[in-house]
């Protein structure tokens, strides 16, 4: 695939402060719920179960496709209704399928339309949702 081809990835997907974080994983890896917990210290969605992810302007964008913008799913209640951020530049992708084992992991990337893109591995800690606001807000020190 080109990198300015639209490319439509099984993940989720919220944005902070201008800042996309594409989430993904296997299903029924907590996706939508972790997204449910960020929107809940003021993340807005970008897109649920399904996530465009498009090159422009030297950057990759997320976008939601049309038929699912503003819903995300809540297992056991439905699929629920959530204002929107609309497209969003990507700032960094979280792998729920892979557990971070270190205390003060090294940095790593992934490749996403031939661009080098910050990954992030999942942790079991409560505070998780917050922490991922955190680091989109402000990115992290070393």
């Amino acid at each position: 695939m080109s990198a300015d081809t639209p490319e439509t990835q099984h993940a989720t997907a919220v944005a902070v402060s201008g800042r996309g974080l594409l989430i993904r994983g296997a299903s029924g890896s907590g996706k939508s719920s972790l997204a449910l917990a960020m929107m809940a210290h003021g993340a807005q969605l970008v897109a649920d179960d399904r996530v465009i992810v498009r090159a422009r302007d030297g950057a990759l964008w997320l976008e939601a496709p049309a038929p699912l913008e503003g819903l995300i799913e809540a297992r056991g209640i439905g699929l629920l209704g959530a204002e929107t951020s609309g497209p969003v530049r990507l700032f960094a992708v979280l792998d729920l399928d892979r557990e971070e084992e270190a205390r003060l992991p090294q940095r790593r990337e992934t490749m996403l339309q031939g661009q080098r893109i910050p990954l992030l591995h999942k942790t079991a800690h409560p505070y998780f949702p917050a922490a991922l606001m955190q680091y989109l807000r402000g990115d992290r020190r070393e």
